[in-house]
């Protein structure tokens, strides 16, 4: 890419009017709400005999307690990753997604729990595993509850972390896609079986309404707004650039494309209609400032859906499911800015150095890579330095034997101590960071203990 191309590309534009700040009471009003659901599910118990039948049948009642609240949770799960743009805003990726992991296993152990409970409970005359046959096949729903049961089970085997690290990302994502079809079988037994549907009209309206909800969010941000914004910008891929090895830029073109409200900084879910493999998706951030006519992504080859990018052809349709992430300037008040990235995760910060309205000699990009081969968008980066004034600094080597930001030549030193000595004005700056979880994790340390306030520090992390 020659120069003139990038001035082009990553000159800066007006932030899109369309995409606006998220309330910071919304997050706290978030929380609060998933708390209340759980305390009705609670209260509603004990109205319809809970607590009573503890003293008499302690194993059943504890079984249904367990029962709605894995049922309740398993539904806050379902919302919390349904894409609802105010919740994605308020929290971001990064944190619904420790969320949605830990709001799952909790779910996971509570229904085992309401399993083991529910069959001793009426396993009273009877073999347990008997009387657990008995309940799968004369009981109305329990052949989808244990239908679902397993559905849920391989999601969650899957999503452990040893699992994870030898699956391919799009195997994985396929198999996650289960967990719909696991909720879906698996609470409708509640509502043919259960004693708190069937005596009490307060829990049906509560719990249809939850059920609506969550299928509501999904079918309406996870498939009808992908569709509406696929059909309506008609992104197609312009040309392919090779940018270093193993990474690949996207031009694409579309329609409208000054109504998509998208943000430098952001990322999309991207399907490419060029043959085996589009339904499955890839998150991948832009790595240049959107224009009016032509947005960019940059790809590592990471697997078989990003080894792929590679080979599309021009006029390769796309389907797009966002825009997603916080890491965007909309927070930016202006002044001293720091960027951090390892990797790939350059492409969401060289969208921002061309959108953020610094003056020159106020931005400062830490670039850590293994080595100066692997280094992306050297030329743009040099464009920065000389028209914007950003001081670019590169970090080469392999990682350091101790958990820490810094490469291994440099580890001896402490971490915000090299933090500070690069950029002085650290404690003043808006900072952000993207990479890998552990690096990212590393860099927030390091900043915070450098005296930057953690609402000045903004991450994004590449990671599934």
């Amino acid at each position: 890419m020659t120069t003139t191309t990038a001035a082009r590309t990553i000159a800066p534009v007006s932030p899109p009017r369309s995409v606006r700040p998220t309330p910071a009471w919304w997050a706290d009003l978030v929380g609060l709400a998933a708390g209340v659901s759980v305390l009705i599910v609670i209260a509603l118990w004990a109205r319809n005999g809970g607590v009573q039948q503890l003293g008499t049948e302690f194993a059943t009642s504890v079984g249904r307690l367990t029962g709605l609240v894995a049922s309740d949770l398993l539904l806050i799960q379902v919302l919390l990753m349904a894409r609802i743009p105010l919740v994605e805003r308020a929290f971001g990726q990064d944190r619904l997604a420790r969320w949605h992991r830990w709001t799952g296993f909790t779910s996971f152990h509570l229904m085992l729990a309401h399993i083991v409970f529910i069959t001793f409970g009426y396993a009273v005359a009877t073999n347990v595993l008997v009387e657990l046959w008995n309940m799968i096949v004369t009981f109305p729903g329990m052949l989808l509850a244990t239908a679902g049961t397993v559905a849920l089970c391989l999601v969650v085997v899957t999503s452990m972390r040893a699992a994870r690290q030898r699956l391919r990302y799009e195997s994985w994502h396929l198999l996650h896609l289960y967990a719909y079809l696991g909720v879906g079988l698996a609470l409708p037994h509640q509502l043919w079986t259960g004693t708190d549907f069937i005596d009490s009209p307060w829990s049906r309206a509560y719990w249809w309404t939850l059920y609506a909800l969550a299928a509501g969010a999904v079918v309406f941000y996870r498939l009808g707004r992908p569709a509406w914004r696929t059909w309506r910008h008609r992104l197609t891929v312009s040309h392919v650039v090779a940018e270093g090895p193993g990474l690949t830029s996207v031009y694409l073109r579309g329609h409208r494309l000054h109504a998509l409200p998208v943000r430098a900084g952001q990322f999309f879910q991207w399907r490419f209609l060029d043959g085996r493999g589009w339904s499955r998706a890839n998150p991948y951030s832009l790595s240049a400032t959107p224009t009016g006519d032509l947005l960019r992504i940059t790809v590592k080859d990471l697997g078989d859906g990003s080894a792929r990018i590679a080979g599309l052809r021009p006029g390769t349709r796309a389907v797009i499911e966002g825009p997603f992430g916080r890491l965007t300037g909309e927070t930016y008040p202006g002044g001293p800015v720091v960027m951090l990235a390892c990797g790939i995760g350059i492409t969401p910060l060289l969208a921002l150095l061309g959108e953020l309205r610094y003056r020159p000699g106020q931005a400062t990009l830490i670039y850590r890579a293994r080595s100066e081969a692997e280094v992306a968008f050297r030329r743009e980066l040099e464009w920065f330095a000389q028209h914007r004034g950003v001081r670019v600094v590169y970090l080469y080597g392999s990682r350091a034997a101790r958990p820490s930001w810094l490469p291994r030549y440099l580890a001896k030193h402490e971490d915000a101590a090299v933090l500070m000595d690069i950029a002085p004005d650290i404690a003043r700056s808006t900072v952000y960071v993207c990479g890998p979880p552990p690096w990212t994790e590393a860099v927030g340390m390091a900043a915070r203990t450098s005296g930057v306030p953690a609402e000045r520090i903004h991450t994004e992390q590449f990671a599934w």
